[in-house]
Formats: structure tokens, sequence, C-alpha cells
């Protein structure tokens, strides 16, 4: 007894979420044409019948129906913002909308599996990673900057670091935070982004780091940065309830991006990976945010172009090295709110009372209505 025919899977990221259809095979396609053009076959019969009938395909949805006549046309490639067909007799590119001169985010389309073809044998070894755990939302606008040469350099000294794939990184490996979680940053949809807190290392403290920053796993501590946090979130909203762990998962759920300026760092060395091509990577982020962050947040009006692209977002800098990632940020587009940093050494001279949890959302409100607020008094990790 033959094997069923495996159906193949073509995923295309128009959106913050995965929109998955499933794709022939082509040899399902002559098995089908086969049997429609045998005298006497029902499907024969019906066509002569209704000759005009016919199903909407995929390809219809892209480019509308074909003209009579036409030949088969081979599987449309993705890249970028068109959708080009590769039969050799004709060329068609889908221009997506834009917004003053920029593409919306649900316009850009993206095929990881064409990604991947594109890539070099070293380069599909170095960004396994990224293809597996980075959000296809972030991977779509990010897929240009991976393949920059610093980033393949990251990409190297962090494999003769040990780092691998999302599930084949060695358990020896002395590197934080584990690998599947370096990028845990981006499963914040980039369109839902509210609020971005910028921090500087992972912890690099032993089951520390889990790719948010000032957040740890549940089980471990709460590290003293992030006492701090919870005593202004107190002082702002006196109902906070200060939870006896420092899992901050579910203020990412909620539209806030918790950004490290560094995503990885050797076990028990601060800052061992500055300045190896993360803050370059980050900064890109950051750029990322500046145009898209926001974009899939409802205003409560009509009015389409609003929608899509960046209209502002609250930037949390804490201490002078976050404070340098956001001087460039336009302050009519975003609120910028700068202080000290938490940490118990500075907490004190600027931190403390320094409002910002409550100034976002008071921001926020203003510019999306009551559903752009973040609702920080909630820290339940089941969220």
């Amino acid at each position: 007894m033959s094997s069923p025919v495996k159906e193949t899977e073509t995923t295309v990221f128009l959106e913050d979420i995965d929109s998955n259809y499933k794709a022939r095979k082509p040899e399902d396609d002559e098995q089908s044409a086969s049997q429609s053009s045998q005298p006497g076959s029902s499907s024969s019969q019906e066509q002569k019948k209704a000759p005009n009938k016919r199903q909407r395909t995929i390809e219809d949805m892209f480019f509308g129906p074909k003209k009579a006549g036409a030949g088969p046309s081979k599987k449309a490639k993705l890249s970028g913002s068109q959708l080009t067909d590769t039969s050799p007799s004709k060329k068609i590119t889908v221009t997506a909308p834009k917004t003053s001169g920029i593409l919306k985010l649900n316009s850009i389309p993206f095929s990881l599996s064409d990604f991947k073809e594109s890539l070099n044998e070293e380069q599909k070894r170095l960004l396994q990673l990224e293809c597996e755990a980075m959000g296809k939302s972030w991977l779509k606008l990010l897929k240009d900057e991976i393949t920059k040469g610093y980033f393949l350099s990251l990409k190297r000294f962090l494999w003769e670091e040990g780092v691998r794939g999302a599930n084949d990184t060695p358990k020896s490996c002395r590197v934080y935070p584990p690998a599947k979680d370096i990028y845990a940053w981006s499963k914040s949809p980039l369109g839902k982004i509210k609020v971005v807190i910028i921090g500087q290392d992972p912890y690099h403290g032993a089951g520390q780091a889990h790719g948010l920053c000032f957040s740890v796993p549940l089980g471990i501590a709460v590290p003293p940065s992030l006492r701090n946090i919870y005593q202004e979130l107190k002082a702002e909203y006196p109902e906070f309830e200060v939870p006896k762990h420092g899992n901050l998962t579910a203020w990412a759920s909620n539209g806030v991006l918790l950004l490290n300026t560094c995503l990885t760092v050797r076990a028990a060395d601060a800052g061992s990976h500055s300045n190896r091509g993360w803050e370059q990577f980050t900064d890109k982020v950051v750029d990322v945010v500046d145009r898209y962050g926001g974009a899939n947040i409802s205003s409560g009006t009509e009015d389409s172009d609003s929608n899509g692209v960046g209209r502002g977002v609250v930037f949390l800098a804490w201490g002078a090295w976050a404070a340098k990632r956001v001087e460039k940020l336009s302050t009519t587009k975003h609120l910028t709110l700068k202080s000290a940093h938490p940490s118990p050494f500075s907490a004190n001279r600027g931190f403390i009372g320094n409002g910002h949890f409550k100034k976002a959302n008071e921001w926020l409100e203003s510019k999306y209505g009551p559903d752009g607020r973040v609702d920080w008094c909630n820290l339940d990790p089941a969220a």
C-alpha cells in the first residue's frame, strides 16, 4: 500500500500573525489534469457543461484569474515588497499599498522558505537560529540586516562561543540567555508595540537571562534593579500588588518591547559580548520600531491611512546607555522618557519618583484611546 502524498506548506507573513495555506504539489496538478482529460470522465463532462466554472486559487487572490488560453504558471516567489511570477513568458509585479512613502506593515509579504533558499551554505548555518526563533513580523523587516557582513561576523563569533540553533546548542554552552531565548523579545508582535524599555546586557548569572530585559524566569530571585522598578510602580499605582517573582512576560504580551542593547553575554562575564555587533543590530531594531511600532493598534477612527505604519510609541530610557540609543528619535512622533537607571547604585538619583509608568499611559491614551494603555499592574505570567 503506497503512503499518502504529503502536502507542502507555504507561509506568507502579511500581518503580525502567520497565515498558512497549503500548496498542492505539481504531481497533484498533473494527476488532476490527466483525469479530467480522459474521455467520458465526469470532470470532462462537467467542463463541457460549464466551461467557465473554475475554483478560485491562491494565485487568483494575488494576481487575478488567468486569461483564456494562458499556460500553466510556476510557483510565485515572494521577496521584499513584490510578488513575482517566475514563468519565462511573463513577469507580474504586485505593488503593495504605501502610506506617506512607507509600505504598510501588513502589506509586506515574506516567505521564510524563499528567504532560506536565497542564502548560501554558510549563511544557512549561521542564521539557523534567526530563522527558527525570531518573530516573523520582525524577521521580514530585519532579513536584509542579518545578511550584512557585521552580523555574520557576530554570528561566527557566537558559533565559536558555542551558540547554534534553537534546539541543537550544546548544554555545555556558557552563553546566556539560552539560544532559544535570545530573540524572546521578538515574540511581541511589531505592530502591537506600545512601549520600548531598553536594557543593556543580559543577566550573566546562571538561569537568570531569558531574552527580556530586566526580567527573569519564574523561580529565580527578583534582581535588585527589578525590585526598584516594582517600588516605583507601587508608588505610581498603589493598587499594584508586588509579585514574588520577576517574570515580565505579561508586559511583553501587552505590547511592551523588553529589549537589551546587547543580546548575549558570557557566563559570569558582564559586557563580554559588547562591541561585537549586537549594538548595531539593536539600533536597527529601534529603527524598525520607529517606522512600524504600533502600526496595528486601533485608534478608534475610520481613517485607514492612520493604520499600517508607526504613529509613535513610548521609549523608556533608564540610564545613559539607554538614552544614547534613543537620542536620534523624533520627539514629536514618540514620547521619550529618560531617567537614572533602576540599579541600587543610581535609583535614588532620579529613577525613584520619575513617574514614567503613568506618563506613558497618559500619552498612549491620548494617542490611541483607552485600549492603548499598558496594564502595568498585571504581572501574571499566564496572562
